[in-house]
């Protein structure tokens, strides 16, 4: 910690290491670690009181011509191909192209407008980044160390400086990362975090919103993360939710631990479930205010569990978690007699809550009325379905147990027939497609359904294979700042 004398106050600044990015190509098992220095006593992550204000620092003026897209402006290049550009909240040092830079400046200034939209604080200040395609080009001491180790281990990494005073304080933050599409983005959003706010948050959280970033894509809402991560997140043993927000964490720690953070903040970020008490929570995390993972959630831990285990057994690009989010909130009963239900499923969604409790052995009748289409100008199939059993209506049972809720084997169903239940539980329905393309399906049909007169009849779908089964265990307390 260093004091530093200005006019009738005290400053103390701090240097910290506030995130990492980790990559590596997936063309090698092995990772880059960011080398993380521990913080000291009083670090900027813990020191700024609740409610405190990031001194404004008016962007400094810009060279050049603007092209109106975010202030964007190209600067001039020497003949090593390396040079500055700018844009209203940024100044990239580069040797990518004129076009490559002035792109990336682009996406980032949009990036920004949303991230400080959805926190709630304008962008402040100017961020310093350096962003290498070759690094032959640099001429040797142009970087900072930290962040040239970084770059050599094809990562990126954000330094970050910020001084207090009371409830003021001022940050700075610079962003050194490798020249792919993901890796700025990411530490852009640490960059941000840091100017507006003076820290980052714990781990799971920063990490996991940053690659939030490193993945956007405008408005669209669906997985974009890359295939080796959604393929390792579906075939490893599930992290708990217990060992994402309170284990043992560092920045930069692996990429296997940050595809975990991500998972979890991608489904309580767009799950609508959980979305709204999210960004508060992300709010209090960065304005320094006690808070925890259970406090925010504790109640909810159950059905955040099942989600999380559904998300990542269906987890893809292209996945919808917005779509797909579960219905807790209807209400569901067993059919009397003389009762008929009717429902409507629409095509464009996850399991749809048919508001049934089935009962063993009991056979229903049921019957629908429409049509759904399963891409852009595609040809209308009934709930029969067309060629591979698309769209065709199928079912499913929820089960809530002692040990969490499990859901059972999907079991196809048709336009009109007769289902006999293996078990009893509550029957969900969906149009049958590929979980990565319902973003696309139009469409519903309406299902009606009644007990059978008399019929009886095989289970429709077996007792065994579960699909997902979620454990009771919730988050422990104590995720503060």
């Amino acid at each position: 910690m260093v004091a530093v004398g200005t006019t009738g106050c005290r400053w103390v600044c701090r240097l910290v290491l506030v995130g990492c990015f980790l990559w590596d190509g997936w063309s090698s098992p092995t990772a880059a670690y960011a080398q993380t220095k521990p913080k000291p006593k009083g670090d900027a992550d813990s020191s700024t009181k609740s409610g405190a204000k990031a001194v404004d620092r008016k962007p400094r003026a810009r060279a050049g011509k603007s092209d109106g897209r975010g202030g964007v402006r190209a600067g001039g290049q020497d003949a090593n191909g390396m040079g500055l550009f700018t844009s209203n909240h940024f100044e990239l040092h580069t040797d990518m192209t004129r076009e490559e830079a002035v792109d990336l400046l682009e996406r980032l200034e949009k990036m920004l407008g949303l991230i400080s939209k959805y926190w709630g604080k304008p962008a402040v200040g100017v961020i310093d980044m350096y962003v290498v395609k070759d690094l032959s080009k640099w001429p040797a001491g142009s970087l900072n160390p930290e962040g040239l180790a970084h770059i050599e281990a094809g990562a990126g990494v954000t330094l970050g400086k910020t001084m207090t005073r009371g409830d003021e304080f001022i940050s700075k933050a610079t962003v050194y990362a490798v020249a792919d599409r993901g890796t700025p983005q990411h530490e852009a959003v640490h960059a941000y975090c840091v100017h507006a706010f003076g820290r980052v948050g714990p781990v799971w959280y920063a990490e996991g919103m940053a690659e939030m970033g490193q993945y956007w894509r405008g408005d669209d809402r669906a997985v974009h993360a890359h295939r080796g991560v959604c393929e390792y997140l579906r075939r490893a043993t599930p992290m708990s939710l217990n060992e994402i927000v309170n284990g043992t964490q560092k920045t930069g720690d692996s990429w296997q631990n940050y595809a975990w953070r991500w998972a979890l903040c991608h489904l309580l970020a767009n799950n609508p479930n959980y979305s709204p008490r999210f960004r508060p929570l992300g709010g209090s995390i960065l304005s320094g205010q006690k808070t925890s993972f259970e406090s925010v959630y504790g109640a909810m831990s159950e059905e955040i569990i099942f989600e999380y285990l559904l998300f990542l057994s269906h987890l893809e690009e292209g996945f919808r978690v917005d779509l797909c989010a579960w219905d807790w909130k209807s209400k569901f009963k067993a059919l009397s007699d003389s009762a008929t239900v009717k429902v409507r499923v629409d095509a464009g969604r996850g399991w749809q809550a048919s508001k049934v409790i089935v009962s063993e052995g009991k056979s229903y009748d049921y019957e629908t009325e429409g049509e759904w289409t399963l891409e852009k100008d595609g040809e209308a199939v009934s709930a029969k379905g067309g060629v591979g059993g698309r769209g065709r209506l199928e079912g499913v049972l929820l089960f809530q147990e002692d040990k969490g809720y499990r859901l059972g084997k999907p079991f196809p169903l048709g336009d009109t027939g007769t289902y006999v239940a293996a078990e009893s539980g509550r029957l969900f329905l969906r149009c049958r497609d590929d979980w990565a393309k319902i973003d696309d399906n139009k469409g519903s049909v309406t299902v009606r359904l009644k007990l059978a007169e008399g019929k009886k009849g095989l289970p429709t779908e077996s007792k065994t294979d579960s699909v997902v089964e979620a454990d009771r265990s919730p988050p422990k307390p104590a995720l503060e700042r």
